[in-house]
């Protein structure tokens, strides 16, 4: 069958910024970044493509919330007149391969030409702006986070993504079998290898090499944030970070002397999602919407996990690759990142992923031939894979959609019914304890499931600490065990 070249989508340029202003009002604020980024990578391309832009696609962005939607602004700002122009809904680690695959599907549709897609964080500048601390953008991030849909979880402290991974993360230690200290190695090595990345690599944030045994370590600069993450576990959203990259035709590349080894050919993608609601979720120790997005990307390349040079497994918390590489059957002694991870390479909410597709870029430019890119979003709900080739028959040549969610609806498990009132024993399902800044306990906080296997959520005071240590110091192995939830005013208290 032949191929038209005016449908096969190509990357052909990316750019990646970091800026770091002495003085937080000469630096480049959210759309500055988006700016200095787009022209770079038109720069990479070769040059002239701007104002030639059918698409611009904006990653929204959290640092400066009054500047709205900037995806015209961006346009004018680059003298382009695109036929479309609009943002995500909101900042989520997917949008940049949504919009990735967006992209690519209707350039082999035969919509559009050459699409741009971009953007920027500046919560670093944005917290210096208001003489708070750089690391203030956690509490940024919490009041966002409060201003989505009411429901139980908030109640009981589960606001921003910081609160919620922690539940999978227990949850797949247990069902996968390891202890405390197994689980908690496998995320220090994990993320030891990702430093090392970042290290080597000049658009990250954070260029040193961490050992293992730091990311383990409790101290005043890795303190505990949400067990069993501390500091050097998380996203890092304290950064200015920009990044953007320019999709177009085959056809459009050539015409304008764009040479081959230059060329990302862009493959087929899957999406799928979780129920928005934490406590709508099946089970937290899987993701149907995590393997359909996967397994379908995949499948749909005609691609083999064996087959695959680079991967950048989405690295917001350590159970997100985690899960994800088996999943896939990834090595455990093999990188899950081209660009650094969102710790060391930086985590600029939403946009991660942008400077993934920049760093997959170079890696293809420089000998790999074929990696996957996956991307998690929201609240451990939103997932979204693609493959980057060089090899031309590996290239999208015909539209297909990425929505895969029929499968994973069809895969999930029934989701039990949240008791708010309940009262009575209750065995544990998953669990965290969220700390103050000084590393103080603030509250734990316990999934649990009803005899009746319905499920139920409940506190544990700071002042338990027999209940806190059990739940901590990885003697004994939480989930499954027994207790009774009382109902103590507004809120309901777990008791062994």
């Amino acid at each position: 069958m032949s191929i038209d070249p005016a449908r096969v989508p190509v990357i052909i340029g990316a750019a990646q910024i970091n800026d770091r202003p002495s003085d937080p009002f000469a630096g480049f604020d959210s759309f500055g970044l988006m700016a200095a980024a787009a022209r770079s990578a038109d720069a990479d391309a070769g040059g002239g493509w701007l104002s030639a832009l059918d698409s611009v696609a904006v990653v929204d962005q959290l640092s400066f919330p009054e500047l709205g939607d900037l995806s015209s602004k961006l346009a004018a700002e680059l003298g382009a007149t695109p036929r479309l122009c609009y943002k995500s809904r909101y900042p989520s680690g997917a949008s940049p391969i949504r919009m990735l695959n967006e992209a690519a599907t209707r350039i082999a549709a035969g919509e559009i030409e050459s699409a741009l897609i971009a953007g920027g964080e500046a919560l670093r500048t944005a917290a210096q702006r208001k003489a708070t601390r750089g690391d203030q953008s956690e509490d940024a991030m919490r009041a966002a986070s409060t201003r989505r849909k009411p429901e139980a979880a908030l109640d009981y402290g589960l606001v921003t993504p910081t609160d919620i991974y922690p539940l999978y993360e227990n949850a797949t230690r247990a069902a996968w079998g390891q202890t405390l200290a197994e689980a908690q190695r496998e995320s220090a090595d994990m993320w030891s290898r990702m430093s090392e990345i970042a290290a080597r690599n000049e658009h990250a944030w954070l260029r040193k090499a961490v050992p293992a045994e730091e990311v383990l370590t409790i101290s005043p600069d890795n303190r505990p944030i949400a067990f069993p993450y501390s500091k050097l576990m998380v996203a890092n959203s304290s950064v200015n970070q920009g990044a953007a990259f320019i999709v177009t035709s085959l056809a459009a590349a050539k015409q304008r002397g764009v040479a081959e080894d230059r060329l990302a050919y862009v493959g087929y993608g899957a999406a799928a999602d979780e129920p928005g609601g934490v406590m709508a979720r099946d089970r937290y120790s899987r993701s149907a919407s995590m393997i359909v997005s996967l397994t379908r990307a995949l499948e749909l390349n005609g691609a083999r996990t064996e087959d695959l040079d680079v991967v950048e497994l989405y690295s917001c918390f350590p159970c997100i690759p985690k899960m994800a590489r088996r999943v896939l059957n990834w090595p455990i002694d093999r990188p899950v990142t081209v660009f650094g991870g969102l710790t060391f390479g930086g985590g600029p909410i939403g946009n991660y992923m942008s400077h993934a597709v920049a760093s997959m870029l170079e890696a293809l430019r420089g000998g790999a031939q074929r990696g996957l890119l996956f991307a998690n979003g929201g609240f451990a709900n939103q997932n979204h894979t693609i493959v980057l080739t060089r090899d031309p028959a590996g290239a999208t040549s015909t539209p297909r959609s990425f929505d895969f969610q029929a499968d994973a609806d069809a895969a999930r498990d029934p989701i039990p019914t949240l008791a708010e009132e309940y009262a009575g024993p209750a065995t544990i399902e998953t669990y965290t304890v969220l700390y103050r800044r000084d590393g103080s306990v603030r509250v734990g906080v316990i999934v649990a499931q009803t005899p009746g296997g319905k499920r139920v959520l409940a506190h544990v005071p700071a002042e338990d600490t027999q209940m806190l240590a059990f739940l901590t110091d990885g003697a004994a192995e939480p989930i499954g065990a027994s207790g009774r939830v009382q109902r103590e005013g507004a809120h309901a208290i777990w008791r062994m």
